[in-house]
């Protein structure tokens, strides 16, 4: 799929920005590694591969990737790109910079599946005390809580969906203000969601479980709304902390495709900050 079509001169930096790309990936690759006969280095007046290689690697016409190379407006497709992917060894983020260079949106990367989260994610996790974090990965389970999510939203070993925790559970319902609108809010994200994985039946299956056991998700579900959140506000009216205001953001994670890492701080002009570290002090007495 084409991203749009750009200014007269965003295109001559992204043409520029692609000759410089390809010219030095292909610099950095010997013919050696890409299963050449080596020959003789000396007639080779730059390191690395050629353009006639790259493009007979790749299955490619050689005029054809000159005129890639060049930054020209042509045709392309993601098989060949793909293919030019491979001859250079790009790995995941060069890939997807190639796509984009060359006008198409790159294709979703495949779900990651987390069984250990990396150290150094669960160190930020952690360190978020004692504010309210967790993650999740693209099907909305539950991945990392800390402790302060705990005590705060009341996570606990049986809540492993966030989305049905929401919507399947009481208590979401008695301690969210505005529950409404924060559930037509989260189910307009989920369809956002489901819409860039389209051959992943987990989301539909998500869906079809939720309606046949919440009335409201049903309903939500069946007026098709769509709704992005990168950041917003929660308030949560805790049975020991009394209310609890949270502003939050949401940080999309490039090592760990399809999750998301959600970060929440006591807003400001409250006295959320105050009550929390009461709560987590009896929490932890």
């Amino acid at each position: 799929m084409h991203i749009a079509k750009l200014p007269a001169e965003a295109r001559a930096r992204r043409s520029a920005e692609m000759r410089e790309f390809l010219r030095s990936r292909r610099a950095r690759v010997t013919p050696a590694e890409a299963g050449l006969a080596a020959g003789d280095s000396r007639a080779r007046r730059t390191p690395g591969l050629r353009r006639e290689e790259v493009a007979v690697l790749a299955g490619v016409g050689v005029s054809w990737y000159t005129w890639l190379e060049q930054g020209r407006e042509i045709n392309v497709s993601g098989e060949v790109l793909d293919a030019i992917a491979r001859v250079l060894r790009l790995d995941a983020a060069e890939r997807e910079h190639l796509y984009l260079l060359a006008g198409l949106n790159p294709p979703q990367a495949p779900p990651v599946a987390v069984r250990r989260v990396p150290d150094g994610l669960r160190q930020v996790i952690d360190s978020w005390l004692p504010r309210p974090a967790y993650l999740l990965d693209r099907h909305w389970n539950l991945v990392a809580v800390n402790r302060a999510a705990e005590a705060v939203f009341g996570y606990g070993e049986d809540d492993h969906n966030c989305l049905v925790t929401f919507f399947a559970g009481a208590r979401f319902r008695s301690s969210l203000l505005h529950w409404r609108d924060a559930a037509h809010a989260i189910a307009g994200q989920f369809r956002a969601d489901a819409a860039r994985y389209p051959d992943d039946a987990e989301f539909g299956r998500l869906a079809a479980d939720l309606c046949a056991v919440s009335p409201e998700f049903a309903e939500i579900w069946a007026e098709h709304d769509i709704r992005g959140a990168s950041t917003g506000r929660k308030t949560v009216l805790h049975p020991d902390a009394g209310e609890l205001t949270f502003d939050y953001a949401t940080l999309t994670l490039p090592d760990l495709p399809g999750h998301r890492l959600l970060l929440h701080t006591p807003a400001a002009g409250t006295d959320t900050e105050q009550r929390l570290a009461a709560l987590l002090g009896a929490a932890v007495g």
